[in-house]
């Protein structure tokens, strides 16, 4: 039987390593997926490493009754935001509500793909703001509903709700921009779902690949 997040962290938090090890592989592809369209995969591949020992450093700390995939997104999101401090000029003043992945990190690396939608998409994503390409991709990529992303950012629901529409429009923007016709708008825009779950599954297992 399939034992749940909760089952594995009270098992590992009690000395048992496998339950550890079996959590990580769990959520492993999240992670990667998180960090895998902000960074280039050198610095992805360093950044999952960080997040996974901080994973270990708190195990003792978490709670029982913890949403655990959202408690290890936030410690992702921690290391994400450390690192674009670490390797960037005035880190004080990054604000990641405003700043883009393609702001702060131009080389990471690209989606190779036949189709012009999830070339497109890969583009937008990156010219919206830090936090709103992680709440798009946590949204579309992983199902994650607002009440989990409002812990995450550590906002009321409301709130939550709010910025994912606010994310929306913003992608729904960059698209208008980044389009070189008017049918390839409409056909990203209007299946954007489905475009965002192709996008995922190219992005799963790049950074751990040979």
């Amino acid at each position: 039987m399939t034992r749940s997040d909760t089952e594995l962290l009270r098992a590992w938090q009690t000395g048992d390593a496998r339950a550890g090890s079996e959590l990580a592989e769990r959520h492993y592809p999240l992670i990667e997926r998180f960090f895998i369209n902000k960074v280039d995969e050198d610095a992805a591949i360093d950044l999952i490493q960080h997040t996974f020992l901080g994973l270990v450093n708190a195990r003792a700390r978490i709670r029982s009754d913890t949403n655990f995939r959202s408690y290890l997104l936030g410690i992702a999101r921690n290391v994400l935001y450390k690192y674009f401090r670490r390797y960037h000029r005035h880190a004080e003043r990054l604000d990641y509500t405003k700043r883009s992945a393609a702001d702060l990190q131009p080389t990471a690396s690209s989606v190779i793909a036949r189709e012009q939608e999830l070339q497109l998409l890969h583009q937008a994503l990156r010219r919206i703001p830090i936090e709103s390409q992680m709440i798009l991709e946590l949204y579309y990529w992983e199902s994650m509903r607002a009440r989990e992303i409002a812990e995450l950012l550590e906002v009321p629901e409301g709130t939550a709700r709010t910025r994912i529409r606010r994310a929306r429009q913003l992608l729904e923007r960059e698209l208008e921009t980044l389009a070189q016709t008017p049918a390839l708008l409409e056909s990203t825009v209007s299946n954007l779902e489905s475009w965002a779950s192709r996008l995922q599954a190219q992005f799963t297992g790049r950074a751990s690949a040979p």
